[in-house]
């Protein structure tokens, strides 16, 4: 459908009134302002008409993210962008199967989105980046370091097509061995359940955490596990050696796929523990520090209205979380017979009744 626009210009020149604009110069100009406001009105009526396509990837379930995909969604409302009117989202979810984020990756890019939002950790960011070296990718959630990773240049000059945010969850290691030691201030040796296939888990576990636990006295036992199989032997090892919490790190779809197992295992050995992921709280564990994802998913919300504005990844800056979280699940407390001293539970974030 062709739209017929009206222009009307209004000129103030001396002279006879009656006398027409036969001047080669002006009649110029005016042919120059009538193509160009007239582009700019068919631009700007294409722009209104178009429904940019915002592509979803994400290492996990979309019930386990249901809270923070409508945070995302929320936060694009405030900023204009309402699904069936202006964009529309093409949602993947690899059920926990990492091995298929780089077909769900190609289908994205096949259907041209405009911006693709990868959440759920490195494997995702890196199949996206994979499948795609020109549609714009804005990353979320937990990970590697993305400029260790090799992700981006910088955190302050992305320069690919990379940008986003980064949760930390390699530097707050320390912190939650902290809160554990001031919610159970007998503790002495702390198991560390991880999967060392995921990048920068390895070197969490090897260099963050020994140094952290230095400095609280405390001793850390690692326990990798690479697949579901390894966690009975893992079980069998801390019933032996008895550790006094368990640290359960927060990546990895094999974690994820275990988390009842793992915290079933706590639960019935009286074991306190903290984890790397808010949604492990939820299922029975005992504390979670981290940052607040929701915030993080409404961040990425800015990152897509900036891209879908014209604006190019490489020239926003990755940004670190500014909000943290600290959950405590008071009937896991109760259940193993814990009693968390009243100061650590004024520092909650968060109580779990």
């Amino acid at each position: 459908m062709h739209k017929t626009f009206r222009i009307r210009f209004g000129f103030a020149y001396s002279g006879n009134p009656k006398s027409k604009i036969e001047n080669p110069k002006w009649v110029g100009i005016f042919a120059i302002v009538v193509a160009l406001t007239l582009c700019g009105a068919r631009a700007e009526a294409q722009q209104a008409g178009k429904i940019f396509r915002i592509g979803f990837l994400d290492n996990s379930t979309a019930s386990g993210i249901a809270v923070l995909l409508e945070a995302f969604r929320q936060e694009l409302r405030k900023l204009g962008w309402i699904e069936g009117k202006n964009i529309a989202i093409e949602y993947r979810f690899s059920e926990l199967k990492s091995e298929r984020l780089p077909e769900l990756a190609a289908e994205l890019v096949r259907l041209k989105v405009d911006v693709i939002v990868v959440a759920g950790g490195d494997p995702a960011t890196r199949a996206a980046m994979n499948a795609t070296k020109t549609i714009p990718i804005v990353m979320v959630g937990g990970g590697a370091d993305p400029v260790e990773a090799g992700v981006v240049e910088s955190l302050a000059r992305p320069g690919g097509n990379v940008t986003g945010v980064t949760n930390l969850a390699r530097e707050l290691g320390g912190k939650r061995l902290e809160l554990l030691k001031e919610a159970v201030p007998k503790v002495a040796r702390v198991a560390v359940l991880y999967v060392p296939a995921i990048p920068g888990t390895a070197g969490e576990v090897k260099e963050v955490l020994p140094v952290a636990a230095r400095a609280l006295r405390l001793t850390i036992q690692p326990l990798e596990v690479r697949g579901a199989d390894d966690f009975d032997r893992v079980f069998a090892a801390m019933g032996k050696q008895r550790p006094g919490g368990l640290y359960v790190h927060g990546g990895g779809a094999l974690i994820t796929a275990n988390i009842k197992l793992i915290v079933g295992f706590a639960l019935k050995s009286r074991l306190p523990s903290v984890y790397g992921r808010r949604q492990y709280v939820a299922e029975g564990g005992l504390m979670y520090y981290g940052a607040d994802l929701a915030d993080s998913y409404r961040r990425v919300a800015y990152f897509v209205d900036r891209i879908l504005k014209g604006a190019k990844p490489a020239d926003l800056p990755v940004e670190q979380p500014t909000k943290f979280e600290f959950v405590i699940n008071l009937k896991t407390a109760k259940q193993i017979g814990l009693t968390i001293p009243p100061e650590v539970l004024a520092r909650a974030t968060k109580l779990i009744k």
